[in-house]
C-alpha cells in the first residue's frame, strides 16, 4: 500500500482536513486536485491567497500564502534586508519572495511522514500562525514597498504594539 493509499483509507487526507476547517469559517476555496487546495482567507489589511498542497511521495504538507505585494526592482534590496530581520522574530515558517513574480509569500512545510495524518488542531495551527504572522508584518512590507523606509525602520515600526481602538 502506497502513502497515499494509507491516508485516503484512513480519511485523513491533509486537504481534507484543511476543507473541514475552510468549510466552518465558510471562507472562498476551491480544489483544483485531491492533494491540492486554494484559499481567500479575509485578513485586517487584506485578503490573503492560501495554497495548500499535499505531497505524498515525501509526506509532507506545503502551506504557502501570499500578501498581494509586488515588488519593483528598486525595492528588491530593501525587502530582502526586511525578509533577514523579519524571519528571525517567525518562530513557524518563513517569509520569502517569489522572484518571477516579484511576490512576498508566507510559507510553511508539514512532514508528516510515520503519523497517521494531521490533527484539527495542527491545520487549524498552520492557517492561525500563517494569518498571525502575516498580519503582524504586513506593514512592514508595505512601509519599504510603498513607503520607501528602510528595512530597519519598518521593522521597528511593525514590532510596536498597539494598546487599544482609536
Amino acid at each position: 500500500m502506497t502513502t497515499m493509499q494509507a491516508w485516503e483509507a484512513a480519511g485523513n487526507s491533509p486537504i481534507d482536513v484543511l476543507e473541514q476547517i475552510v468549510a466552518a469559517n465558510d471562507w472562498a476555496f476551491e480544489r483544483p486536485s485531491e492533494e491540492e487546495m486554494a484559499v481567500q482567507l479575509p485578513g485586517r489589511w487584506c485578503d490573503f491567497n492560501i495554497y495548500v498542497s499535499w505531497e505524498p511521495a515525501v509526506s509532507t504538507v506545503q502551506f504557502t500564502l501570499n500578501l498581494h505585494m509586488r515588488i519593483t526592482n528598486g525595492k528588491r534590496q530593501s525587502v530582502h534586508e526586511l525578509l533577514a530581520l523579519v524571519n528571525e522574530k517567525v518562530w513557524m515558517g518563513h517569509f520569502a519572495v517569489w522572484n518571477e513574480e516579484g511576490l512576498i509569500v508566507y510559507r510553511h512545510a508539514l512532514p508528516l511522514r510515520g503519523s497517521s495524518g494531521p490533527s484539527l488542531a495542527q491545520m487549524e495551527d498552520l492557517v492561525q500562525t500563517a494569518l498571525e504572522e502575516c498580519e503582524r508584518f504586513y506593514p512592514a512590507f508595505q512601509y519599504v514597498i510603498w513607503g520607501g523606509k528602510s528595512a530597519t525602520d519598518a521593522m521597528a515600526a511593525a514590532m510596536i504594539e498597539t494598546v487599544g481602538e482609536a
